[in-house]
């Protein structure tokens, strides 16, 4: 299938089969707007919570909080955001579209990479077993021909975007001739940057009333709370404070569905460190977040690291977990040493003392930070488009059948009774009550129980329990894993188990070890 035609499946999949909405679809909708839907909801809860486990419930010396979405304005002058919180974009004169110039130089490179793929694909199917991917595309004339060109354009634009210097971005457009995706043509204005925060006002009165933005990101709440949290938890360098919660971006340029939104998901942590140990850390999360990652089991060749040719000012190093989406490898995590930037500028523009006394050195110094952050919203798209699939069957038929991590599923199971009658779906409906204390299960007696089976595969259900006649003789049912229809005879009274040995978060994350 197609990536484009791949995607269009995925958007259609989370709107039919209750994941996500349109905002306000019956006014025809916000752009970039979106709403989790019933099974949406849980799964991003889901997600959420197995984050959570892992940063905080799992660290001694990572804790959460979460701070509140207004902010005093001067937090934003302080971060930067004010003054340097901007998208490049540039328009097109004929189609009258907008764009950001970064991304439409990704895209250039995006179409290069996908060559390479292909002439790997075609490798692999010429030599069979005895391919030998890292090797082959470290010594191919064109494929290594290819990267060179992506890593030399890449490199320019973001030394042209760290010097701030929009003509040469503008110049490298022109050079590469890259067109607008609607109108075809190239007739572009000049590269201009826009920021990206959103205007509010917090007062009873439009005299009185203080000018606010809606936060941008939620690390600066951890910045200002830094020694209210490290005193009052008592907390000792090297320690980590976790939060989760909604951010706001006014993007001129949002799409991919809800890659890029206007309102979004954030989970960030801070980890406060001693200057001088930032590269040590850094190489740590950098492997921890990763390997966060592949414990889900989707895939480990959907991920890559992507170094940041352009550094923010602050930073010493960043790179990006990039994942494999169904439009390409895109960022999904971001790792960066922000040196002890952010606490100077907050004790600079507040006029309060934001440093840590050391009792082992006997000296007072300002933390540096490493920042783990990651898109909620990003993981959720990348769990599902990730989890879509469409599979031929033994007698010519195809199921669509979305395997979500079992982790992460929204209905760990669902209880079918054969038929409405004979008391079956009295015992059913006993297996719910009894179930649902301890996982989210549905119940489910429409249509055959084939009919039934195919719509909880593409609902991405685990398990199929169903409850037949023989129930009524051996107390068993009949237990069918989605991923591989395997159907077998258990005890009412092992479902629980059955069910928790697949879906424990315990059982998910020692996978990390």
């Amino acid at each position: 299938m197609a990536n484009d035609d791949q995607f269009k499946k995925v958007i259609s999949h989370a709107k039919e089969y209750g994941y996500v909405f349109q905002s306000s679809e019956i006014y025809d909708g916000l752009s970039a707007v979106y709403d989790y839907a019933q099974n949406g909801v849980e799964l991003k809860k889901n997600i959420r919570d197995y984050w959570w486990k892992a940063m905080v419930q799992m660290n001694d010396n990572i804790v959460g909080i979460d701070a509140s979405i207004f902010m005093h304005p001067t937090t934003w002058k302080a971060s930067g955001h004010v003054d340097a919180f901007s998208d490049p974009l540039i328009d097109n004169k004929d189609s009258k579209k907008r764009y950001r110039a970064d991304v439409l130089v990704e895209d250039y490179c995006a179409k290069i990479e996908a060559k390479i793929e292909k002439e790997v694909k075609k490798a692999a199917k010429r030599f069979g077993d005895a391919f030998n991917k890292e090797e082959f595309v470290s010594t191919n004339g064109r494929v290594v021909g290819y990267q060179e060109k992506i890593d030399s354009i890449l490199k320019r634009l973001g030394q042209s975007l760290e010097k701030e210097d929009l003509a040469d971005v503008k110049a490298l457009i022109e050079e590469l001739e890259i067109a607008c995706p609607v109108a075809g043509s190239r007739n572009w204005t000049d590269v201009k940057q826009f920021n990206l925060m959103f205007g509010t006002k917090l007062g009873a009165s439009a005299e009185t009333a203080m000018d606010l933005y809606l936060r941008p990101e939620t690390a600066q709440g951890i910045f200002v709370n830094f020694l209210n949290v490290q005193k009052t938890g008592r907390m000792k360098i090297p320690f980590g404070i976790a939060q989760t919660g909604k951010a706001f971006r006014n993007e001129i340029v949002a799409r991919q569905f809800i890659f890029r939104m206007r309102e979004f998901e954030q989970m960030e942590m801070q980890f406060f460190i001693k200057p001088g140990t930032q590269k040590e850390w850094f190489e740590y999360w950098k492997e921890t977040r990763l390997k966060w990652h592949k414990s889900l089991g989707l895939g480990d060749e959907n991920y890559r690291f992507h170094d940041h040719e352009k550094l923010a000012h602050y930073a010493d190093a960043a790179t990006d977990i990039e994942f494999k989406f169904p439009f390409g490898f895109k960022e999904l995590e971001g790792i960066h040493s922000r040196t002890d930037f952010d606490l100077k500028q907050h004790e600079e523009f507040s006029g309060k003392k934001l440093q840590y006394f050391d009792h082992e050195d006997k000296a007072n110094y300002t933390p540096y930070v490493l920042e783990t952050s990651i898109g909620l919203d990003r993981m959720f798209l990348a769990v599902f488009s990730n989890a879509l699939v469409e599979e031929e069957l033994e007698n010519n038929t195809t199921r669509t059948v979305l395997k979500l991590p079992a982790v992460l599923a929204p209905n760990k199971a669902a209880i079918l009774p054969l038929v409405k009658k004979d008391g079956l779906p009295e015992i059913a409906k006993q297996i719910v009550e009894d179930l649902k204390w301890d996982f989210n299960v549905t119940y489910d007696e429409k249509d055959a129980v084939g009919r039934r089976y195919r719509r909880q595969d593409a609902n991405g259900t685990p398990f199929c329990i169903t409850v037949d006649h023989d129930t009524l003789e051996d107390n068993s049912v009949t237990i069918r894993h989605r991923d591989t229809m395997e159907q077998k005879r258990v005890k009412i009274e092992d479902l629980k188990e059955i069910i928790k040995a697949e879906v424990d978060v315990k059982h998910w994350l020692k996978k990390m070890k």
